[in-house]
């Protein structure tokens, strides 16, 4: 059906007044863009599991969606994607790839590339011209085979292949690079600063191929002037963007500097009209509008509150929905059917097989010469060899150009899916990041204090979610860091980054230069470090503790990983984590959350860490000018609540070391049983299934002698006794009564800046009284929930430790309370109870 364009409206007047609104131009676009939004998540959703880019969930949705597969019904495809409605719907969708790739340029740092080293461009360079001449190559027997091919001009066609077969997908392998946690090891770094400078050359390359290209069907016999005259106009309008562009936007992100107040809206908008104006400009040139985008893009300052302002501005809405139409409007125009009889067929696995053997090969042989061992090697090679957006978009256009007809096009397009889905699983085969057997040492306190080399470091590895945690894990540390007679601390400071579909997300992490898994940056003066980075900095030039920054970036559900690895890889003694939940304000009336997710990674750190872990419940601690000078700090009172076993005698550790600190007073307060007896009149029953919901507080399963355990906390108390006097240590006993009321009197009165207190993983006979209550936050323990809990007026900044024992890791949640008697009764079923492991509990 011939359809007048000119004839087609924006809206229609409803299904009330006998209009359909498949048949005008906006309501059709809606659903076209629903449905392919839709589809593209559901196939993203399926794919995760194998770790495929978004891309390939976006470019197999416009496959099914197009002529390949529901297309073949010819009235779905006349209905919901007309030939009429290609254009719109390519405009809309040409939208987001011009800002899109605004996005790209503005987080391609260039100083980066030019600091990466004779290695990484000796790698790209080899990883682009050895598949560009294949490419070449390959060009001649296509010529020769496909129907078409030869209609077009050599040169265009030759450099177009040369272009589409050599391109490494930055963005596209940077989320590989992430989602298998290779972002930060060594052929992580060098892929990426590869990949980078291929980037740089595949848009030179690109504007060559348009520029000689003009319309393809007439390109061979234009005259040769005329691409010349594209090339040098793309050349002068890069040199005037570099050199009177460039320092514009740097005045203007000096102007929206957090010390020049806000960022002005009408630079915002100036920025995003320069956008669309540079696209203009170069399609006028005859280069397509994006490479002005990326252009304009590599002319903002990097790292700045401008920049962020504009990722923040345009990032989501461009990725999350213009640029999904762009890729699955690639997939719609792919008709596989082309492809036809074995012919064909070979043809596509000639290709695939070129474009993998040069990239892989052509970057194998650079970094052997460089010295990298083989499967390094190899393994780089495979990631180079990750195409994605770019080779889509110059397909795209070389479709446009009709450079590449509907075959070549559909065999393109399927080289690109397939050499991009292979990747994660190639690399996942080949290699694993050797991380070696650690040490097992200095896993508790209690294990350093013991050793008598008082010339060995407490390694300390804390965590921080930006500034805000910041002062309070400054002065934990500094209290931290007891007598000057004492031996150093080490300070590793983890930077937890959520990683997210953001590209910027990933981004960050190559913004500072580093080498390892994570790697830690000694600090150098004259490098740029953000300003959580420079706090430490700052802190660690008072000396008496050593301080090495990193960055973590990955998702929620795999960021324990990185934590532990970390604490094991570096022989850390304590974790410290920042808990959810942060009050500020004078009377701490104002509570920010950075989220539930925060939460599971704590708790799965407690459950995997290879050494203790404390989380920090920050109510003000280190707030104000105290913490600019720790050394001046004003006396700091800490208050220890001791109820026996393996947590809370680590936290009695930490407090001892506290209390040599010549501005600490250190309070201690230990609760009993009256006349010391254990009542039996009560257990505690333990799931086996730990299905006991998210309120119930969960117990170690392991079996210890519980007379003995107490027979040690009688030491250890007395030892930490005979060890301090009164002028820096309070002792108090209190008898325990009801003990909700007690501990809410403690944290209510205001006369502790800190209170430390043990998890209960093997809980006394006191603490088990609170086994049957709601738990709000479980996994910081009954009487570290107590205390952390909202609402309770509690004023003290809260610690709360947990041991670490190989011995003593599995752990179950309440299930029940019960009486003597009736535990008696349930003695034959299968759940786990404290008597069965040595535990009589009130």
């Amino acid at each position: 059906m011939v359809v007048n364009i000119s004839s087609i409206e924006t809206s229609s007047n409803g299904v009330w007044q006998g209009d359909n609104p498949l048949d005008y131009a906006f309501p059709l676009l809606i659903v076209q863009t629903t449905l392919i939004l839709v589809l593209s998540r559901f196939l993203a959703f399926l794919l995760k599991p194998l770790r495929q880019p978004k891309v390939i969930a976006e470019i197999l949705g416009g496959v099914l969606l197009g002529p390949s597969i529901l297309g073949r019904n010819k009235h779905y495809l006349h209905r919901i994607f007309p030939s009429w409605s290609t254009p719109i719907l390519e405009s809309v969708a040409s939208i987001g790839l011009l800002f899109f790739l605004f996005l790209v340029g503005l987080e391609l740092d260039l100083s980066s590339i030019r600091r990466s080293g004779r290695r990484a461009i000796g790698i790209a360079a080899a990883g682009i011209s050895l598949p560009f001449f294949c490419g070449i190559g390959v060009s001649f027997v296509l010529r020769q085979t496909v129907e078409g091919a030869d209609k077009v001009g050599y040169g265009q066609f030759l450099v177009f292949m040369g272009v589409a077969l050599s391109i490494t997908a930055f963005p596209v392998l940077a989320r590989i690079l992430a989602e298998l946690k290779l972002l930060t090891t060594e052929v992580g770094e060098l892929a990426m600063a590869a990949a980078a400078f291929n980037d740089i050359a595949a848009w030179i390359l690109l504007a060559l191929a348009v520029a000689l290209a003009g319309d393809g069907d007439s390109g061979g016999h234009k005259s040769p002037l005329i691409s010349i005259w594209v090339l040098l106009s793309g050349a002068a309008f890069v040199a005037f963007m570099l050199v009177f562009i460039g320092p514009a936007m740097k005045w203007v992100a000096r102007r929206c500097s957090p010390q020049n107040d806000v960022v002005d809206e009408a630079y915002i908008c100036l920025t995003l009209a320069g956008v669309l104006v540079s696209g203009l400009i170069t399609d006028l040139i005859g280069i397509h509008s994006i490479f002005g985008a990326f252009v304009f893009g590599l002319t903002i300052p990097k790292g700045g509150e401008f920049a962020e302002r504009l990722i923040e501005r345009i990032e989501d809405f461009v990725t999350g929905l213009l640029l999904p139409l762009y890729f699955a409007s690639s997939g719609l125009q792919t008709d596989v059917t082309k492809i036809q009889g074995a012919k064909a067929w070979g043809l596509l696995a000639m290709v695939i097989s070129t474009a993998s053997a040069g990239k892989i090969v052509g970057t194998l042989a650079v970094a052997m010469m460089f010295r990298m061992p083989l499967r390094e090697s190899l393994t780089l090679g495979v990631l180079m060899n990750t195409k994605g957006l770019v080779e889509l978009i110059v397909l795209n256009i070389g479709k446009e150009k009709k450079v590449l007809n509907d075959e070549m096009f559909a065999i393109l397009v399927l080289m690109a899916l397939f050499t991009t889905f292979i990747t994660t699983p190639t690399v996942m085969v080949i290699y694993k990041p050797a991380r070696g057997i650690p040490i097992r040492m200095h896993c508790k306190l209690r294990d350093l204090t013991s050793i008598q080399n008082l010339k060995d470091e407490l390694r300390v590895l804390a965590c921080v979610h930006g500034l805000g945690n910041v002062p309070s894990l400054i002065s934990l540390i500094e209290l931290t860091r007891g007598s000057t007679k004492k031996s150093l601390i080490k300070l590793f400071v983890m930077h937890l980054v959520e990683l997210t579909e953001r590209s910027s997300s990933i981004i960050m992490v190559l913004r500072a230069r580093r080498n390892g898994f994570p790697f830690f940056n000694r600090m150098r003066q004259g490098e740029c470090y953000d300003r959580v980075v420079g706090a430490f900095q700052a802190y660690s030039q008072l000396g008496r503790v050593r301080v090495r920054p990193t960055k973590a970036i990955s998702a929620l559900s795999t960021m324990h990983e990185d934590i532990c690895h970390v604490a094991e890889d570096k022989r850390v003694t304590m974790i410290i984590l920042p808990f959810h939940k942060r009050w500020r304000g004078e009377h701490n009336e104002i509570e920010e959350s950075v989220g539930h997710g925060w939460r599971g990674v704590n708790q799965r750190v407690i459950n995997n860490a290879p050494c203790s872990v404390a989380i920090l419940v920050d109510r003000g601690l280190g707030s104000g000018s105290q913490t600019l000078r720790p050394t001046a700090i004003a006396q700091q009172r800490v208050c220890v609540i001791f109820f026996g076993g393996p947590d809370d005698c680590e936290a009695l550790e930490l407090g001892g070391r506290m209390a040599e600190h010549p501005t600490v007073k250190l309070t201690v307060i230990r609760f009993v049983e009256k006349d010391g007896k254990t009542s039996t009149d009560m257990m505690l029953q333990l799931s086996s299934t730990s299905n006991c919901g998210e309120h119930n507080y969960s117990f170690s399963t392991a079996e210890i002698n519980h007379e003995r355990e107490g027979e040690l906390d009688e030491l250890v108390d007395a030892e930490f006794q005979s060890k301090w006097d009164g002028t820096v240590l309070e002792h108090f006993e209190k008898v325990a009564g009801n003990i909700v009321e007690e501990i809410l009197k403690i944290g209510q009165s205001g006369d502790y800046d800190l209170i430390i207190v043990g998890k209960g993983q093997f809980p006394s006979t006191v603490e088990a009284r609170l086994a049957k209550r709601q738990a709000e936050h479980v996994e910081l323990g009954p009487i570290g929930d107590i205390l952390a809990s909202s609402g309770n007026g509690v004023a003290s900044s809260i610690l709360i430790i947990q041991n670490h024992d190989l011995a003593h890791l599995e752990e179950a949640p309440v299930s029940k309370v019960v009486g003597h008697t009736e535990y008696k009764k349930l003695k034959g079923d299968n759940s786990l109870s404290v008597g069965e492991i040595s535990k009589d509990v009130v």
